[in-house]
């Protein structure tokens, strides 16, 4: 069985988190810059085995697409084109920043770490994933 791995797309950052190869916890992986996000998800894809692909997609409030989905529509697109063996499932990543401070907050981190953009992008990876799997169960 191989991983589910989850990705919280940005504009410069871009979050990601992975589950175990058991697929039964999520854990925070990294965060790049998403100019190399393509590079990093082709090597990362040729040494471990990934099942799927969770992208966040973002939906405002309404329902309706956010800005940020023209950015990743041409990634999803061309993940299917290049992985057609590697499914890649739109997930609905509402408040999931909001959910990151949240945790951040209630770890414990100090105001200066939960400022790390870094670190909240691949938190919010991890809630995209954990409540994917979550969905499916």
């Amino acid at each position: 069985m191989g991983r589910i791995l989850s990705i919280d797309y940005g504009k410069k950052r871009t979050g990601l988190a992975v589950t175990d190869p058991a697929q039964i916890i999520a854990n925070g992986l990294t965060t790049v810059d998403t100019a190399k996000l393509w590079e990093f998800l082709t090597d990362y894809v040729s040494r471990e085995a990934v099942d799927k692909i969770v992208v966040g997609m973002p939906v405002q409030m309404n329902g309706q697409p956010s800005d940020n989905q023209r950015n990743i529509l041409p990634f999803v697109s061309r993940w299917r084109e290049s992985y057609p063996d590697i499914p890649i499932v739109e997930y609905d990543e509402r408040f999931t920043s909001v959910m990151a401070q949240r945790t951040m907050i209630d770890a414990g981190l100090g105001k200066m770490a939960r400022r790390n953009k870094a670190l909240v992008d691949e938190i919010s990876a991890t809630i995209i994933l954990q409540s994917y799997m979550e969905s499916q169960s």
